[in-house]
């Protein structure tokens, strides 16, 4: 018996060498099976990363994938202001008491919102040509700390700025428009039309938008008051957004323009980015989210925003060119 045992384990020996060497080659044999699989996982967390950053939304896909697995707020800090902002962002949300969700966009306002902002400032340093640039002077507190929580993603393109605002003949065109239309104060209708462009810039929102709110809203009379409570160029609901009157001294400001379009301009960004889309932000904004039908007010809003972009449009089509100068059609 110990004779077969010692047979047996000396069978054991001899084919153990034979074993390692498998293993040996199987493990050679595997490698660029695994060094394929490393490469994959190494494309997709790139891949993961580059549609997070881009911030494109498609209802599904793989764009919706890298959204959910990463924060919407996080891209666009990184996105807009690079990665040294993630410090004062932590900082900021340290320094409140409960942290701040994305259901809570519409009531939020900083604790500690910057000192001396004026309306230049508010608009982030760019540079901006307006008819009455002395607008830009008013000294006035920003609003973007909270325009800027709205995740860009979830904005509808057709709310964000495309520039035609940007030119000051399309400005005066714009002012000539609106002049004519409700017999307004030149200089007045000038103040409006350069504050509604400094605060879309502030805000992010397209000003031919803004403008064409104001105009169906209030015909551009900041003393107009509905009988639901409604008030200023904007008509905001002055009890219903006490929080954000609170920002600029209270609601006794709420008919202020520099004021009113800044409330107006930052709810309606909200509500286009609550709703999925500008035209059912702007039934939002009238109050008829749960209603069939808004009255038409989307289809007026809409309409006027559209003879505006064709005023601006047809300014830059109509110039022609001679002798190197432009000259107008």
């Amino acid at each position: 018996m110990n004779k077969c045992l010692s047979n047996n384990l000396s069978e054991m020996q001899d084919k153990q060498p034979a074993m390692l060497a498998a293993k040996n080659l199987l493990a050679h044999a595997m490698a660029p099976v695994y060094r394929v699989i490393n490469g994959l996982l190494v494309v997709t967390v790139f891949m993961v990363v580059g549609l997070w950053l881009s911030g494109n939304g498609t209802n599904a896909g793989a764009f919706d994938l890298a959204r959910i697995l990463v924060p919407d707020e996080a891209r666009h800090i990184v996105w807009s202001n690079g990665f040294s902002m993630l410090d004062q962002y932590k900082t900021a949300n340290e320094s409140s008491s409960t942290p701040v969700s994305e259901t809570d966009i519409a009531s939020v306002i900083y604790p500690k919102p910057s000192a001396g902002n004026s309306g230049l400032s508010s608009a982030k340093q760019q540079t901006i040509a307006l008819l009455m640039p002395s607008v830009a002077q008013v000294q006035v507190k920003s609003i973007s700390h909270l325009a800027d929580r709205i995740p860009a993603a979830k904005i509808d393109p057709q709310a964000l700025d495309s520039n035609l605002m940007g030119s000051i003949q399309n400005q005066r065109a714009v002012a000539d428009f609106f002049e004519k239309k409700y017999s307004l104060d030149r200089a007045k209708i000038e103040e409006y039309v350069s504050k509604t462009i400094l605060i879309a810039k502030e805000v992010n929102i397209d000003p031919v938008l803004l403008l064409a709110v104001i105009s169906v809203e209030s015909n551009f009379n900041p003393n107009t008051k509905s009988h639901a409570g409604a008030e200023g160029l904007m008509q905001v609901m002055t009890s219903v957004h006490r929080d954000k009157y609170a920002l600029y001294g209270g609601t006794q400001e709420a008919v202020k323009p520099e004021v009113n379009i800044r409330v107006g301009a930052y709810i309606l960004k909200y509500l286009i980015a609550t709703a999925g889309s500008l035209r059912n932000g702007l039934k939002f904004y009238v109050g008829a989210a749960n209603a069939e039908d808004d009255g038409g007010y989307t289809d007026k809003v809409m309409a006027e925003r559209n003879r505006l972009i064709s005023l601006c449009q047809n300014r830059s089509t109509n110039r022609l060119t001679l002798n190197g100068k432009n000259v107008r059609s």
